[in-house]
């Protein structure tokens, strides 16, 4: 039995290591991802997109699971309690980390979690709808100071880097706007299509569509300069607020205690998968650059990311209850 599986697992082109664990192949059936969004958001739109793609290299079915909630801890919780076998997935987006600080949870995120890739970055933009009367960022911000918090915005959730970096925006710009969280990015852009709230930060991948219809006027992206993402929108740092750079964020984290040849395993396949030209192209269509740094990568990446936003959050006193 013991040689039969040792053969099935070279097959498969994990090491010796992970036969003494496992005994098994990997994967031994449907890959679960779970997307912490409800569909429609940035986080859900790439994982479909490379879903189908990284089904064919893993050779089993690939199922995206929508946990939408707390700016997307209810899913991280639920992978958090899966076992560590390989077969569920978490695809975060920045709120994972700037909810280690906003919130108090059952769970850590370096403790809780093994890194596998950093999938991709792109801008944040600022959007706001077809009624409203502010045709630039100054305008909105003299709009702002006039009346503090009588204009609002909305986004994926408190504590969500669209959130954090338009309250560290605000502190630079001396104005204030009023925070509308829901439940995920569709949610937010579906409010400001409708005119719920006059304005929106939105990952440009959510965005763009809209954008492109000209059903949203963007007013400023978060990248340092202006991205080729949004063409002919200045950053917040060009347009007055100095050295502001906050670019949102994607990556894919497995269960603590997974195998380490497992999850090297679903590093090679995610970045064998992101590496092909025509998906490449499709998740940079929508807004995003394709990153796939590995799993040391994303663990420096993320631990960067609680450390800097999670300063912000305790200077602004953010917390989940508003």
């Amino acid at each position: 039995m013991l040689r039969r599986n040792v053969l099935a697992l070279s097959a498969a082109g994990l090491s010796a290591p992970f036969v003494a664990r496992a005994q098994a192949p990997w994967p031994s059936g449907p890959v679960r991802v779970i997307v912490p969004f409800p569909p429609g958001g940035g986080t859900d739109i790439i994982a479909r997109v490379f879903q189908p793609k990284l089904a064919e290299a893993l050779g089993k079915p690939v199922v995206i699971e929508n946990r939408g909630g707390a700016s997307g801890s209810v899913g991280a919780m639920e992978a958090a309690r899966a076992a560590p076998d390989g077969h569920t997935w978490l695809m975060v987006y920045d709120t994972e980390a700037t909810n280690q600080t906003t919130m108090r949870l059952p769970y850590r995120l370096m403790q809780a979690f093994a890194p596998v890739s950093l999938v991709a970055t792109g801008p944040l933009v600022l959007v706001a709808g077809k009624a409203a009367p502010w045709a630039n960022l100054r305008e909105l911000v003299a709009a702002a100071k006039k009346a503090p918090d009588a204009i609002s915005y909305g986004t994926a959730g408190i504590g969500t880097l669209a959130h954090v970096s338009t309250t560290l925006l605000q502190q630079m710009g001396d104005f204030k706007l009023a925070h509308v969280p829901y439940r995920g990015g569709g949610p937010a852009l579906q409010a400001v299509l409708s005119g719920e709230v006059p304005l929106a930060s939105l990952p440009a991948v959510t965005a763009n569509p809209q954008i492109r219809s000209g059903a949203l006027r963007p007013l400023g992206v978060t990248t340092a300069g202006e991205s080729r993402h949004v063409p002919g929108v200045k950053s917040f740092a060009q347009q007055g607020f100095a050295d502001f750079d906050a670019p949102t964020w994607w990556a894919m984290l497995g269960r603590a205690g997974t195998p380490a040849p497992i999850v090297q395993r679903m590093h090679e396949a995610l970045a064998s998968v992101l590496t092909n030209p025509e998906l490449r192209a499709k998740i940079e269509e929508q807004g995003a650059d394709v990153v796939a740094g590995g799993p040391e990568r994303t663990r420096r990446f993320l631990n960067a990311e609680v450390q800097r936003w999670g300063q912000v959050i305790r200077d602004n006193n953010i917390t989940l209850e508003g």
